[in-house]
C-alpha cells in the first residue's frame, strides 16, 4: 500500500509556484492589453499602472519564501571556505535562526501596518483599489518566510550538504 505522506515544503512550493505563474500571466496580459489598446486604438488601460504595482507586489511577496526554500537568495562563501563541513552545517543553521527571527519580527511589523492601512481606508489613487488587502499579503508571505527559514534550522534536509569548493581556475558554464 502506498503511503501519501503530507509534505508541506512540496506543497508550499507548488501553491506558491502556481500563484506566481498566474500573477506572472496576469502582468503579461495586463502589459499587452495597455501597450494594444494604448498605440492601436489612442485608449489606455486607466489603472493600468496600479494594477501593475500590486501584481508586481504579490509576485514578489509570493516568491520570498520559494526563493528561501531552494536556498536561492544570494550569499557570500569567503567564510565557508575556512571552516570544515560540520562547521559550514552549524553556521548554516544559525544564519537561519538568525533570518528566521528578524523575519518574524519584519511579519509583525508590516501586519501592525496593514492595520494602520486599513484603518486610514488607504486605496489606490486611479481606481480607489483598498492598499491593505495587500499589505497583509506582503505580512504572511514575510511570515511564512520566516517560518520556512525556522524549519531548515529544525530539518536542514539536502541543505546540509557542504557545497562543492570553488575553483577559481576551472571555467563555469554560465
Amino acid at each position: 500500500m502506498a503511503s501519501h505522506q503530507f509534505d508541506a515544503g512540496s506543497w508550499l512550493d507548488r501553491a506558491l509556484g502556481a500563484a506566481a505563474a498566474l500573477l506572472l500571466f496576469a502582468l503579461m496580459a495586463l502589459t499587452a492589453v495597455d501597450v494594444v489598446s494604448r498605440y492601436l486604438f489612442n485608449w489606455p488601460l486607466r489603472g493600468a499602472f496600479e494594477i501593475t504595482e500590486l501584481l508586481l507586489l504579490s509576485l514578489i511577496f509570493a516568491g520570498l519564501p520559494l526563493a528561501s526554500r531552494a536556498g536561492e537568495h544570494v550569499t557570500l562563501d569567503f567564510i565557508d571556505r575556512a571552516l570544515t563541513p560540520s562547521g559550514r552545517r552549524v553556521l548554516r543553521r544559525l544564519l537561519d535562526l538568525v533570518c528566521g527571527v528578524i523575519l518574524l519580527g519584519l511579519a509583525w511589523r508590516v501586519w501592525v501596518k496593514a492595520d494602520k492601512i486599513a484603518g486610514y481606508g488607504d486605496t489606490t489613487e486611479v481606481l480607489r483599489l483598498p492598499v491593505s488587502p495587500f499589505v497583509y499579503v506582503m505580512a504572511l508571505m514575510v511570515a511564512i518566510t520566516a517560518v520556512v527559514h525556522l524549519a531548515k534550522v529544525v530539518f536542514p534536509g539536502s541543505d546540509d550538504r557542504p557545497e562543492p569548493a570553488f575553483d577559481p581556475d576551472k571555467i563555469s558554464p554560465t
